[in-house]
């Protein structure tokens, strides 16, 4: 998300205080290290749910019941369920992006993401579903970021 939008250091954690982390520049540091490297920390699932819900409250304003409980668990479908939320998307907009990377989904296989997991329809958001979202979020917004289409 920080390359997506090109997101400053302050601008990062400023979404974290809004999602309810109050962070600090070396722990963001070791989030957005290299994986691999000796710095690498993972951002706990919990810690991620925070930044996105600090970036849907930074896109689409806070609720009248303040920061929402962040999730201790998160999956691909809720990843995926909160940045299409933080980005105000339709399912249109969504598959467009994946056409973007070459994905194609129908509208049915994308709504089976979004459903309960306890539906008969519902569909696991798989890894490769996620990243070529992610990618072709980069593509879309980056262009716009640089004077693109």
């Amino acid at each position: 998300m920080r390359y997506i939008f090109d997101f400053s250091d302050q601008l990062m954690l400023s979404i974290f205080k809004l999602g309810g982390h109050q962070g600090n520049k070396p722990e963001l540091a070791t989030w957005l290290a290299r994986e691999g490297t000796p710095e690498f920390v993972l951002c706990e699932d919990v810690n991620l749910a925070r930044f996105l819900n600090g970036l849907i409250i930074k896109n689409r304003g806070s609720k009248d019941d303040g920061i929402p409980e962040p999730e201790t668990f998160l999956n691909n479908n809720s990843v995926l369920r909160k940045l299409k939320i933080a980005l105000s998307l339709q399912a249109d907009d969504l598959i467009a992006i994946l056409k973007l990377n070459e994905f194609t989904l129908s509208k049915h296989e994308l709504s089976a993401l979004f459903r309960r997991p306890d539906h008969k329809n519902y569909r696991e958001c798989l890894d490769q579903v996620l990243r070529n979202f992610l990618d072709g979020m980069e593509k879309h917004y980056r262009q716009k970021a640089v004077g693109g289409k």
